[in-house]
Order: structure tokens, then C-alpha cells, then sequence
């Protein structure tokens, strides 16, 4: 899987985006393959309605004082 950022462009009455050519070489791509295409805008809210968000039974000063132990 190979994640880079591109800006739409206008194609006759499509968008298209190219992809750079060090991740069609890497990956073996080719005009008549197939490949999944995961589109979204990065903006915080909209990433953490895609991917959710991280939450600890413990506050973050308890888990940030367990990892300073042993460093004093």
C-alpha cells in the first residue's frame, strides 16, 4: 500500500490524478490493472470520523509519569 497526496485535475469531463512513478514501479502497475483508490480530504475532523479516536482508561499525565520511571 502506498499513500501520496495529489491535486485533481480537469480530464474532458472527469477529474484524473496522476501517480508518481516510483509507486508504479514499486507496486507493478500497469493500464488494464485494477487498484483501490481510498479518497478523503485531510482535515483532523474528517480523518477522525474516518479512523475514530484513541482513548485511554488512564489520563495522559499517569501514562506520560509510567514512561518517565527508570529515567531519573
Amino acid at each position: 500500500m502506498e499513500i501520496f497526496e495529489a491535486k485533481p485535475k480537469q480530464w474532458g469531463n472527469s477529474l484524473g490524478i496522476t501517480i508518481p512513478n516510483d509507486i508504479v514501479k514499486k507496486e507493478h502497475l500497469s493500464t488494464n490493472k485494477t487498484i483501490n483508490v481510498f479518497i478523503f480530504e485531510p482535515q483532523k475532523e474528517k480523518l477522525e470520523k474516518i479512523f475514530g479516536t484513541l482513548k485511554f482508561k488512564r489520563s495522559t499525565q499517569k501514562l506520560m509519569d509510567e514512561i518517565d520511571k527508570g529515567y531519573d
